[in-house]
């Protein structure tokens, strides 16, 4: 009897025991249980460019990340961008459309809670920070401006500024010029009915990488001037071309003054480099600092393109007999090279056109001297050679219409030419590359045009 009560108190020590034990290992393991902490890694797929967990993409482009997770099952991810979450899935697809910065946090959480968050900036710039744009004149009796989009990957797209507006350009666009966040356009007849649209102005200035107006000015605001062709600006200083010569229009008291010494100013595209602006007037070379002409430059002959170089400085066509181009120092004037054409066949003028009469990039020119021939310059050796009559690749280039220009990234010519003045809807704007022994029509971008002003590229008002 006494073995058997024996036996069972043992048993019931031996239990109390055991479930002690469990207790204290299940306490134990609570109190030192240790949290995994998920190795966190991103892959940048596509979209934009990564660099140090900065994205820098484009308004409205689509980029993709995904999560990689080491040695983990069982576990959720969270994308978070400005506080809103906008995934649960382990590959992020997504568009931001406002411009500016943003912070995505990713953040993977393991099936016991523990959890690692790594953050990322996106800086997301305008659709038209980066690209080429096509100013149309528009027919004037039955059109006003507008503008042509190519944008860095090649698509072409018309009538932006009304797009993004809902409103026209003025009557008869000239020119454009960006400056910082800002583009100008400049409407020789201000505004003008044309549709159910309205029509916004002779100076129109709008967000440079949006395109959404800030102001515009009506032709009133600006009646001292007479048939304006061209503008440019250095800060809030905003320099208009017209018949009588440069003047200064200051947005904060909206004056405008003409610039003494800038009578018959060249209907051409000016230039600003530093704190200075570079226009042309026939012969001569004016520097205008400020409120002022600083320097005049006598030349040979008329000046039929100015051109910012690649290295900040100033390259000049000039149609001498033979023909000449020149590079001067942006801070000074100094002439830095002269090159005198060898053949004096060989012209480089700007024929009628309001555009120079040359592109550049780099050590390398191109003119057509207002025809369908393009010829180029490498200006370190004063050599010029034949390239290609546009003809040969576009059967309906039978007029230029304003001068080539060249991608200062790229190095690629873009031509715009129209079939008549009767047809001027039948056109092209036509890209080249001519980097190898044979030239190559890249692109042919038909019908897009009505009366081109100009070729404008964005990388060359960085």
């Amino acid at each position: 009897m006494f073995i058997v009560i024996f036996y069972d108190a043992m048993k019931k020590i031996l239990l109390l025991f055991v479930i002690a034990a469990s207790l204290l290992a299940v306490s134990c393991h609570k109190d030192d249980e240790q949290i995994v902490i998920p190795e966190l890694l991103t892959e940048f797929v596509s979209g934009g460019e990564y660099k140090n967990d900065v994205l820098t993409v484009c308004q409205g482009n689509e980029f993709i990340f995904k999560v990689l997770a080491k040695n983990l099952t069982n576990y959720s991810v969270r994308w978070v961008v400005d506080g809103n979450l906008v995934s649960s899935s382990e590959e992020l697809k997504m568009k931001l459309d406002e411009v500016g910065e943003h912070i995505l946090l990713v953040t993977v959480i393991n099936k016991d809670g523990g959890e690692a968050t790594k953050s990322i900036k996106i800086v997301v710039y305008g659709k038209f920070k980066q690209g080429t744009f096509i100013l149309n004149e528009g027919n004037m009796s039955n059109e006003n401006g507008t503008l042509i989009f190519i944008s860095e990957d090649g698509v072409a797209t018309d009538s932006v500024y009304i797009k993004a507006n809902n409103s026209q350009l003025g009557n008869v666009a000239q020119d454009l010029f960006i400056s910082k966040d800002k583009i100008y356009f400049i409407c020789q007849n201000g505004a003008k009915a044309i549709g159910e649209l309205p029509s916004d102005g002779m100076l129109i200035i709008a967000d440079a990488q949006t395109l959404k107006k800030k102001v515009s000015y009506q032709k009133e605001s600006l009646a001292a001037l007479s048939w304006p062709t061209h503008v440019a600006a250095i800060e809030d200083n905003i320099y208009i071309r017209d018949n009588y010569g440069i003047s200064l229009f200051k947005e904060a008291d909206k004056s405008l003054t003409l610039i003494d010494g800038t009578s018959g100013a060249s209907m051409n595209r000016m230039v600003v480099a530093g704190e200075r602006l570079f226009a042309a007037a026939g012969k001569k070379l004016l520097i205008i600092k400020g409120d002022a002409v600083e320097k005049t430059i006598e030349m040979d002959g008329t000046i039929s393109g100015v051109v910012k170089a690649s290295d900040g400085n100033i390259y000049i066509s000039v149609t001498s007999n033979p023909a000449q181009i020149l590079k001067i120092k942006a801070s000074d004037g100094e002439i830095i090279k002269k090159n005198i054409f060898a053949d004096a066949s060989i012209k480089i003028g700007a024929g009628w056109g309001a555009s120079p009469a040359f592109g550049a990039k780099g050590d390398t020119l191109y003119f057509s001297n207002a025809t369908t021939k393009i010829y180029r310059h490498i200006f370190s050796t004063n050599t010029n050679e034949y390239i290609t009559d546009v003809k040969e690749f576009v059967a309906d280039a039978s007029i230029v219409y304003n001068n080539l220009g060249v991608h200062p990234i790229t190095g690629e010519v873009y031509f715009n030419s129209i079939k008549s003045y009767a047809n001027y809807k039948k056109n092209d704007i036509s890209v080249f590359n001519f980097s190898k022994a044979t030239p190559v029509l890249k692109q042919d971008y038909k019908d897009f045009t009505n009366f081109p002003a100009g070729i404008f590229f964005t990388y060359n008002f960085e």
